[in-house]
């Protein structure tokens, strides 16, 4: 098993928050639809205890459990919006600082010899 990585053994409390609130949602989503965490683990191929990480928003627990859980929930959808790059108001802000200004103007060529 690979050893995990620094972000995962120690997340910022930020990261940390994020996971277990995502964690807390879909363990909503599937009390909801009355589904036991067996029948999710097995919709999406893991054991019931991945799916148990996965609730407590566990770090060190792949994305693809993650996002399995949402794909078997049917809430997979809401995914795109997370990084949406029309949503990056700091990426677009930077990104229009680095483009040129203005273009020089052409100088035109005269004719006349």
């Amino acid at each position: 098993m690979p050893k995990p990585t620094k972000i995962a053994r120690h997340p910022p409390a930020a990261v940390r928050e994020a996971l277990e609130r995502l964690g807390r949602n879909i363990r909503t989503a599937r009390l909801r639809r009355r589904m036991p965490q067996q029948q999710l683990a097995q919709r999406i191929g893991v054991s019931r205890f991945v799916v148990s990480d996965v609730e407590r928003g566990k770090p060190t627990t792949g994305i693809a459990a993650y996002l399995g859980a949402l794909w078997a929930l049917n809430l997979l959808d809401h995914m795109h919006d997370v990084v949406d790059p029309d949503r990056d108001e700091e990426g677009k802000t930077l990104e229009h600082a680095r483009s040129p200004r203005t273009a020089r103007p052409r100088r035109t060529l005269s004719d006349d010899f």
